[in-house]
């Protein structure tokens, strides 16, 4: 096989939370962690890590040990974070936006010692075996415990983090990172963007997302401080930009639909930020010349720990030329292998395999997965290979170019998905006979998933029934963009879905909320008129909700700043969410315009109108 990589000495590299206490001996001072809420300065972060770090050691939770982290985004969050990690135990990030069927499922399933939480979250946590810190309850008695290290070795190859992505077999399947692992990313990411302690990073991901780790060890491991994205931007373009600006940010993670949309912006000279990092999807557009930091586009699998591929991207490449992947970063040897795991010559199409020390341990309690995807192979750095089930090819110049999946796993939004879960879930359903889950491609930059049903007889099932029914059981990314209905799945030769057979979605098998009625007055004719082509849709009617179209909160900022282009209005993405259908949009719309008409002067007004007439010739 011909090897592609580059490499580092890690066997010196500290775990995490002893680069951290070093940074609090060294800058007690110095500003870890910022939020619109306040800001820990690494003594403080490290002081009260180190507490947490003893209660949860009383509790009889250490190595091995696995604790589930249900939070929002906040200061604390990272406290507990950094607490267990310094416990000796290991992390499971769990989104508290995360359906309760599907979180109740991976705290069994990943057999939990203990879960933190904060009080707004407790009432929705799942009773079971495991034991429970309520940050807001327990605040007294964790400030009893002492402020110094756990006497605690960790070893390189202790957990040190689980996170649960959708699996094939119609259930999540917990990932096992080790502190190799991360100290690889760690070393490696400092290396390679030059991080130092007047770095100042953003914290934007999800916690269930791992770009969510990428943004917070290494910068904390260098010293540097991270600010967290308030909620209120985290979703918007323009405004995670101004964010940026104000905050003096220098280095940050956005997912690729978000940072497609943030280089399209102008952006000041004197803006601080140096370096944009992107992934977690297929990068379409290369950044133009005027931009005033580097875009690096990178690619991983939860499974090789957040990065394995990267690569800044040139601006001035082919407009049809995609960006590539990169190559593999420190220590990480890449393949491209057939179907017989052996080399394909440069330029062929073939399966994208990966080793090194940033592969995972396998799938929590599932050996036989583990084995199937990770596999022995005594040619390679430690013996295993990891299978990615991505196509890649490569370049002339080294370089890797991501080309698809060879199997039916879809990636929506910067996140894995496995259709089989979806369809799960559906055949649940008493009105549903069978389904098939798959993406649409229709042209644009990101991808729609549809549900094909074969529906009970005499049922009335609407696509608002469905999204409920999906919604408790779920993730967001997970509910399909367009329910189709179907007299019957197409199938192969050989029994399975057809899915190249199943048709598009459009008005006439396209399961609607309502009846169709067609949009009444200009504003809401011209909002439709909007709507369509965003969402990729024949037509939008008055009574049709955003969100059911297929529209979501990315999608939705894009909708206010053409409502805003179109109307000269400031909706809102939480009115959006409030008004999701197109006569409740238009109702706004409207509200909004007659408040700025009546703020106005006489001689605003004129020149209003006069601005509206002439962008209407």
């Amino acid at each position: 096989m011909s090897e592609l990589h580059a490499t580092l000495d890690i066997a010196s590299a500290l775990p995490v939370s002893r680069c951290v206490a070093e940074q609090a001996s060294d800058r007690p001072e110095a500003m870890a962690v910022a939020s619109g809420c306040g800001n820990l300065t690494y003594s403080e972060l490290d002081r009260r890590a180190n507490q947490l770090a003893h209660h949860l050691g009383k509790m009889g939770v250490g190595r091995e040990k696995l604790v589930g982290l249900y939070m929002d985004r906040s200061l604390e969050m990272i406290v507990a974070a950094l607490g267990i990690l310094k416990s000796g135990a290991a992390y499971l990030p769990l989104d508290p936006a995360m359906p309760l069927e599907r979180l109740e499922f991976v705290l069994r399933d990943a057999d939990v010692a203990a879960v933190i939480t904060r009080q707004s979250l407790q009432s929705r946590l799942p009773s079971g075996s495991w034991q429970v810190v309520n940050f807001d309850r327990d605040r007294e008695l964790l400030g009893q415990y002492s402020t110094q290290s756990l006497p605690i070795e960790i070893g390189p190859q202790d957990l040190a983090y689980v996170i649960y992505t959708s699996g094939s077999t119609g259930q999540p399947k917990g990932v096992e990172i080790t502190h190799t692992g991360l100290q690889n990313l760690i070393a490696w990411h400092v290396k390679a963007f030059a991080v130092t302690s007047e770095d100042r990073a953003s914290h934007q991901a999800a916690l269930g997302f791992d770009a969510a780790v990428w943004e917070l060890w290494p910068y904390l491991a260098a010293g540097a401080s991270v600010h967290l994205i308030d909620e209120t931007v985290r979703g918007n373009p323009q405004k995670i930009r101004d964010w940026m600006v104000a905050q003096r940010i220098t280095i940050a993670f956005l997912a690729t639909p978000l940072a497609e949309s943030i280089m399209l912006l102008d952006w000041p000279r004197s803006t601080a930020v140096r370096t944009l990092l992107t992934g977690a999807d297929t990068l379409h557009r290369r950044p133009s010349s005027k931009l005033p930091f580097v875009l690096v586009n990178n690619y991983g699998p939860t499974e090789c720990t957040v990065v394995a591929t990267s690569g800044v991207v040139a601006a001035d490449g082919s407009a049809s030329e995609r960006p590539s992947i990169g190559k593999p970063i420190d220590n990480i040897v890449a393949y491209i292998v057939d179907e017989h795991l052996q080399p394909v010559a440069p330029g062929t199409p073939g399966e994208l395999c990966l080793a090194g020390p940033g592969l995972a341990r396998g799938y929590r309690r599932q050996p036989g997965l583990t084995e199937e995807k990770f596999v022995s192979d005594a040619s390679v750095s430690g013996g295993r290979l990891y299978r990615t089930g991505d196509l890649a090819s490569l370049l002339p110049n080294g370089e890797i170019q991501f080309l698809g999946r060879t199997d039916e796993q879809i990636k929506v939004r910067g996140y894995r998905v496995e259709p089989e879960e979806i369809v799960r879930a559906l055949d649940h359903h008493a009105e549903v006979a069978c389904s098939a889950v798959v993406a649409i491609d229709d042209g644009g930059e990101d991808k729609r998933l549809a549900a094909y049903l074969v529906t009970t007889p005499g049922s009335t099932l609407t696509a608002g029934q469905l999204r409920s029914f999906l919604q408790s059981r779920l993730p967001d990314y997970m509910i399909p963009a367009a329910f189709v209905r179907v007299e019957s799945l197409p199938l192969t030769n050989n029994g399975k879905v057809d899915r190249a057979a199943l048709p598009a979605p459009d008005d006439s098998n396209v399961i609607r909320e309502a009846a169709y009625v067609a949009p009444a007055g200009i504003v809401e004719q011209r909002l439709a008129g909007i709507i369509a082509p965003l969402l990729h849709v024949d037509r939008v009617g008055a009574n049709d909700n955003f969100f059911l179209l297929g529209g979501h909160s990315l999608l939705g900022t894009q909708l206010v700043t053409r409502i805003g282009e179109a109307f000269g209005v400031e909706l809102s993405l939480l009115s959006l969410f409030d008004h999701p259908t197109l006569a409740g949009m238009a109702r706004e719309i409207e509200r909004l315009a007659q408040e700025k008409i009546e703020s106005m002067s006489t001689q605003e007004v004129l020149q209003a109108l006069s601005q509206g007439d002439a962008r209407n010739q």
